[in-house]
């Protein structure tokens, strides 16, 4: 059996996958006041902030610290078995946020799913990588990011609508397993890399690992070795600090959002 374009089917179900993480992260806080009524009834309001707050940081953390871990993941072991890692650990982890009893179990619920989820981000340049030549890189970039707006934007009003027919224990049951449903065409469509898979055709493999092969600078008749440097290395150039710092600089605003939209929402809904 042959498949055409596949590697377009590969990005699409990499975005899908981006989608889900995003509304897997964002049920928490959507679902907080359901939450914090059922697992904090003798704290305050501000209490309650304070302790949604720590559990936030606490999950930025866990997903930064998982950035790392899953990079050498997904290289040491490819990006078929990285993402059935990432995404079933991180689907367990939504799964488990229903049996959550307080602070301790929640945390480290909270923690599991960080670390799980920050694998999506190095699986997915990954996999472009692995799967277009580098003049359509960039556009295939663009697919799966937008998973990230999309996932962002369906978020709010999926978890809403689901809170009218099921309770918040349930919700995070549903979104966990709709994440171990995504590993189905996963492990079925992405046997290997296009190098060595039997469903691409042959015009299509031929395609990609030509437009990804490297410049021959020194002229020996054979690609060059791509540019892969040690971390320390990589420090030395300004350019990474640049992006470094920028994304220093953005990253909380954007992080902020994330975790305030719902109750900006829900203030503004309560008003009107």
């Amino acid at each position: 059996m042959k498949i055409k374009s596949l590697r377009w089917w590969v990005i699409a179900l990499i975005a899908l996958a981006t989608v889900i993480n995003y509304i897997d992260r964002q049920a928490l806080p959507v679902l907080w006041p359901d939450i914090a009524k059922d697992l904090y009834p003798d704290k305050t309001p501000d209490e309650r902030k304070e302790i949604y707050a720590f559990i936030s940081t606490l999950f930025i953390f866990s997903y930064a610290f998982g950035q790392s871990i899953f990079g050498k993941i997904f290289d040491k072991y490819g990006t078929r078995i990285g993402f059935t890692l990432s995404i079933g650990f991180w689907s367990i982890a939504t799964a488990l946020h229903a049996f959550a009893r307080g602070i301790f179990t929640l945390s480290i619920f909270r923690s599991l799913l960080g670390v799980s989820e920050a694998g999506n981000w190095p699986g997915a340049a990954k996999a472009n990588a692995e799967w277009f030549p580098t003049k359509e890189r960039a556009f295939a970039q663009g697919l799966f990011n937008s998973g990230a707006a999309i996932g962002g934007i369906i978020a709010f009003p999926t978890i809403g609508l689901l809170s009218v027919y099921f309770s918040w224990n349930w919700i995070f049951i549903l979104v966990g397993a709709t994440g171990l449903l995504w590993l189905i065409p996963w492990w079925i469509l992405v046997k290997s890399p296009p190098k060595n898979h039997p469903w691409i055709t042959d015009e299509e493999r031929t395609y990609i690992l030509t437009g990804q092969k490297n410049q021959d600078e020194d002229e020996d008749g054979e690609p060059d070795d791509g540019y892969n440097p040690e971390t320390g290395k990589m420090l030395k150039h300004k350019e990474s600090w640049g992006v470094i710092l920028a994304s220093a600089a953005l990253d909380p605003i954007w992080w902020l959002f994330i975790f305030g939209s719902p109750f900006t929402c829900m203030k503004y809904m309560a008003w009107m």
